[in-house]
């Protein structure tokens, strides 16, 4: 791969901004650089522009070396530096695959730059033919959001390296899922695809939607140009250290995605008892997609409830279809509570 014929001009060469954090070298006592307030608040100095200590961490646990992360303020700042980085505004386009997440065209659309939509097949599978056939010099970026959202599948991984291999730009596999399915991450192909990206974030899984922290694993040459575009300081210390905080307490984790994992198979179970509901499609995340008869009329309901699940009813092959997140046993019991009681005169 020649990525610099990927690589926007102006980017490639692009002198980033540098901080007096990034500059210095070695150890020090006394900070002088940066205009920060000297009395001590535990946040009165800037962070580590480059979260080394977070990413020796997830390096740890996710097998991959630290120099090949990058940290961004959600996976959505990784998805706008893809665009700023590889796609030239007004001529260059990204490839999506619908319904998917909804992400990828708003950060095009703001970035000016074009996307050519390649629907998936009727299984929710990549149409790798027509996706290959796809060979204009200006389709940049090509997105693969496997955990899908809003289907919730995986997508073959034989279908996705063949992309990978033969797609001639840079392709993204969008992993926010993964921690909610049994196939291996597609980290462990960075070093036989270089023109691979692979996204997750501690939005799901990690319980940290809050905190706004997104990962990107790719190779370091890739990385190095996030980290020249990016903001200096886009991770804050507050940020940084509830990760930390989160990735030294595994057991919490793990008993949090065994609680899901298990609570998702009773809800499933418990929905397919539903004269109402046609079809539950199988699932690899924390939410079920389900197509009923009126989803309008029982979102509605539902909202009229006080519970709010998401309406997919228009989005391309999802007709009929709602999007319910698991939720803790009590939240579910009270949404089938209210599902055994939807009114009747819908039914007929």
């Amino acid at each position: 791969m020649n990525l610099e014929a990927l690589v926007r001009p102006n980017i490639w060469s692009l002198q980033p901004y540098s901080s007096a954090r990034s500059e210095f070298k070695g150890s020090a006592e006394v900070f002088l650089d940066a205009n920060e307030n000297p009395f001590e608040t535990g946040l009165n100095r800037y962070p580590d522009p480059l979260q080394w200590k977070l990413k020796e961490k997830i390096a740890a646990i996710k097998q991959v070396p630290k120099e090949h992360i990058f940290l961004g303020n959600g996976s959505d700042e990784a998805i706008d530096l893809l665009l700023r980085i590889f796609c030239e505004p007004g001529i260059d386009h990204i490839v999506t695959l619908p319904p998917t997440y909804g992400m990828y065209r708003v950060s095009a659309d703001i970035c000016n730059v074009s996307v050519k939509e390649i629907p998936l097949t009727q299984n929710f599978q990549p149409d790798v033919d027509a996706i290959l056939s796809v060979k204009h010099p200006n389709a940049k970026v090509l997105f693969l959001c496997s955990p899908n959202n809003p289907t919730g599948n995986n997508f073959d991984l034989d279908a996705m390296k063949t992309i990978m291999s033969e797609f001639e730009g840079i392709v993204v596999v969008d992993e926010a899922y993964i921690d909610f399915t049994e196939r291996l991450s597609c980290t462990q192909l960075l070093e036989e695809f270089p023109n691979l990206v692979v996204l997750q974030t501690f939005s799901k899984a990690w319980g940290l939607a809050g905190i706004r922290l997104g990962m990107a694993f790719a190779s370091k040459e890739i990385i190095d140009l996030f980290n020249k575009v990016k903001p200096p300081y886009n991770i804050n210390q507050l940020t940084q250290n509830a990760a930390l905080e989160a990735l030294n307490n595994a057991p919490q984790y793990e008993a949090w995605l065994a609680a899901i994992l298990e609570q998702r198979n009773c809800l499933q179970t418990e929905l397919s008892k539903l004269d109402f509901v046609q079809y539950i499609y199988p699932t690899d995340a924390n939410f079920l997609l389900i197509r009923v008869d009126d989803p309008d009329d029982l979102y509605q309901y539902l909202v009229q409830q006080k519970i709010i699940v998401r309406n997919r009813s228009k989005v391309l092959l999802c007709d009929g279809c709602l999007r319910i997140t698991v939720g803790k046993p009590e939240e579910d019991q009270r949404l089938m509570n209210q599902l055994a009681a939807y009114p009747s005169t819908v039914l007929n």
